[in-house]
């Protein structure tokens, strides 16, 4: 299976990449082709909402001129994508919502006869870290991506929050196979 992880960390060694790491490294033992994109170091614009993208609903188009295209176009040839987002004020990253914006440009007609999507079928998943709980914190990033299948026409093959985050030295083996069963869930 074709798989991309978007890592929407400013931290390249920090929780949320070593817990996408151990993903990585077990979906790969597993066969399958991984190609991880670090958001941080990609010019990212946010969306504007101006709708050219829907003018060419077949292809990926922005007026943007930007990394975004790329990363759109690895997205559309994955069978798999995971989204791995620390928390950050009870929100996903810059990074990684910036990216969740231009998915804009994926489908066309939502609400309407003739819904269609470039990723119809694909499935995604959702990988948070965070340095607090679950409950009254990270509930609101969940909410958001269950929802962003809708439009997409994705299936949501799974999530995992690992809470009470400090560095990632002190992520230990428990986490690691939270991390590795995930990894085999996902791809089930």
């Amino acid at each position: 299976m074709k798989i991309t992880i978007l890592q929407g960390s400013a931290r390249k060694k920090g929780n949320t990449a070593r817990a996408s790491n151990w993903i990585e490294q077990e979906l790969t033992s597993l066969g399958h082709e991984v190609d991880t994109i670090y958001l941080h170091s990609k010019n990212l614009k946010g969306c504007m909402g101006c709708a050219k993208c829907k003018e060419k609903p077949d292809t990926i188009g922005c007026v943007q001129k930007d990394d975004m295209p790329k990363i759109l176009g690895k997205i559309v040839r994955s069978q798999l994508v995971v989204f791995a987002s620390p928390l950050y004020f009870w929100g996903f990253t810059a990074q990684i919502k910036a990216v969740i914006d231009r998915t804009y440009s994926l489908y066309i007609n939502y609400h309407q006869p003739g819904h269609a999507s470039l990723v119809d079928g694909q499935k995604q998943a959702l990988l948070v870290t965070g340095a607090g709980p679950y409950e009254d914190n990270a509930e609101g990033v969940f909410t958001a991506f269950r929802r962003m299948q809708k439009p997409h026409k994705a299936i949501n093959v799974g999530e995992l929050f690992i809470g009470s985050c400090t560095t990632p030295d002190k992520l230990d083996d428990s986490v690691q196979d939270q991390a590795i069963e995930f990894a085999g869930k996902i791809v089930a």
